[in-house]
């Protein structure tokens, strides 16, 4: 089952997305770890750190997990 990730904006880049999700742990890592992993977004895949997520959005990182986004 995904983790649930709770946003209360309109959207969250990729970036601000890892951190929130605790994947990383600072802002600053998103670029080296987009890098080195694969993410996929509604099953495509996807490194850019300033992709749009939101409400409804799933996120599949392999080794870390799934994730599904959901509005306040």
């Amino acid at each position: 089952m995904p983790k649930e990730i709770k946003i209360d904006t309109d959207y969250i880049t990729l970036g601000q997305f890892l951190k929130h999700a605790e994947v990383i742990q600072t802002g600053g890592m998103a670029k080296w770890f987009l890098g080195e992993h694969k993410v996929f977004i509604n099953g495509e895949q996807d490194q850019r750190r300033g992709r749009k997520l939101r409400n409804g959005d799933k996120v599949s990182i392999p080794g870390f997990g799934e994730f599904f986004l959901s509005g306040s």
